[in-house]
């Protein structure tokens, strides 16, 4: 076995059977831009809600006084 025939099997893999759902919803894009966007919203929902958990621990973490604020990076700055 190669290792190109390792790749072509999980790209096979990837296509026939992780993008089913993709595919299906491609084929919708027509009829409803809703249902064909999904997706789309669903990450833009996620990636909301991760931003806004990370800004609440930063907060967090700044009230405590519990993050290090000296620059050591550059001797000259």
């Amino acid at each position: 076995m190669s290792w190109k025939a390792i790749f072509e099997g999980i790209q096979s893999f990837t296509e026939d059977v992780l993008f089913i759902p993709l595919n299906a919803l491609r084929s919708e894009e027509l009829d409803n831009w809703w249902l064909a966007n999904s997706v789309s919203w669903i990450l833009m929902a996620i990636g909301f809600v991760a931003f806004l958990y990370w800004m609440k621990q930063l907060k967090t973490f700044n009230d405590n006084n519990e993050e290090d604020k000296t620059s050591t990076s550059h001797p000259y700055l």
